[in-house]
């Protein structure tokens, strides 16, 4: 609560302090705010004529005058309730743009390494037919070889050799 009474004395708006505490709801922000004006209404020295004025009876309100200003109290805090959830849903729009456009990038350089690596795939793929076909002639020329030795060296023992 002090933390709030201080950021108020830097005279940060009530929206200002919704966004820092956000757990806390605006009506609580406002009682804060109001219990701080009138700590600093009570500090205030009052004038002579202000001093008379305690002194004199209040004049009492109609029915009529207290609906009134119930309405107007009710009218002004529904204005800046929609005034604060917009600008909240402003913000938190902004936050979320910002999300998606990062996560957008992401997207994109994912997409580009998928790429890359496919490319690379591919011509591993090309390599490993070569290497197999060469793997195969490699394989029946030793064969051939081994033939062409069994061949000389039954020819050599039929010989004498």
């Amino acid at each position: 609560m002090t933390e709030i009474k201080d950021l108020h004395k830097k005279s940060e708006t009530i929206f200002d302090l919704a966004r820092k505490f956000p757990n806390k709801t605006y009506v609580e922000l406002e009682k804060y705010r109001d219990a701080d004006r009138n700590e600093e209404a009570h500090s205030i020295p009052l004038t002579e004529s202000q001093k008379q004025q305690e002194k004199l009876e209040p004049i009492p309100l109609t029915d009529a005058q207290k609906n009134l200003v119930s309405e107007v109290e009710t009218a002004i805090k529904m204005e800046k309730g929609a005034c604060i959830t917009a600008e909240i849903k402003k913000d938190k729009a902004s936050q979320l743009q910002n999300e998606l456009d990062r996560t957008k990038k992401e997207n994109n350089d994912l997409f580009i390494r998928i790429a890359e690596a496919t490319e690379v795939e591919e011509s591993h793929r090309k390599m490993n037919g070569k290497l197999q076909e060469r793997l195969t002639e490699v394989e029946e020329d030793n064969k051939r070889l081994s033939n062409q030795i069994t061949d000389q060296v039954d020819r050599a023992r039929k010989a004498g050799l």
